[in-house]
């Protein structure tokens, strides 16, 4: 019997311990920045239920190295997927630093990218009692037809969710139609990530721009 797995969602993932230590520091000021920004309303809440945005990093020169790496697997991640990227060009749209609450509460409901090609996480400051990404299956009508999974840690292409437990140094990377949210932090530990959005566009565009 021929068994094909089709349609199948790609996540990548590798942990990139040489760029922590840099982009964490790096991160610092921009976190500071932030939550100055949005002084009052931290009073107000009492740091709790939120999650707080840095500015946009893609001109960022303390995070060139990181942007270029990211590119460059974004790239590779469509190209395995057969993608034809001959006449496309990939462009970072958005890279932001976050933090969640440091009282808890921060979390982030469902969602997805729309037109982005490769989205991703960089872990800076995590560990096993912190938030974490859920994702969905992005099948909706193998959603609407779900079977009791038989063994939940045994992964066989049936769930309908999937965890995925970060470590300081994590890079992760999945298309921008992939659905996901954020547990519910309880603010016993700091957790702070990276996410960044890339778009394929027609080459046509940038030579026209030149």
């Amino acid at each position: 019997m021929n068994k094909d797995r089709l349609f199948t969602t790609p996540i990548w993932h590798e942990h990139k311990i040489e760029f922590l230590k840099s982009l964490d520091k790096a991160s610092n000021k921009y976190i500071k920045d932030t939550r100055k920004k949005e002084k009052e309303e931290i009073k107000k809440n009492k740091d709790f239920g939120t999650s707080h945005h840095s500015v946009q990093l893609i001109n960022s020169n303390e995070f060139l190295d990181f942007r270029n790496y990211v590119g460059k697997k974004s790239h590779e991640f469509l190209i395995e997927q057969g993608f034809n990227m001959n006449e496309h060009s990939l462009a970072m749209t958005e890279m932001w630093v976050q933090e969640f609450s440091k009282n808890g509460g921060g979390h982030h409901s469902a969602h997805i990218h729309w037109n982005q090609h490769v989205c991703g996480f960089y872990f800076l400051r995590c560990n096993e009692e912190t938030s974490y990404p859920i994702f969905h299956d992005p099948r909706t009508g193998a959603r609407a037809t779900k079977l009791p999974i038989l063994d939940d840690a045994i992964s066989n292409g049936g769930e309908d969710l999937i965890n995925f437990k970060p470590v300081p140094g994590a890079l992760l990377f999945f298309p921008g139609y992939l659905e996901h949210h954020f547990t519910v932090d309880h603010g016993k530990h700091p957790f702070r990530f990276i996410h960044f959005t890339l778009q394929a566009f027609p080459k046509q565009i940038f030579n026209n721009e030149n």
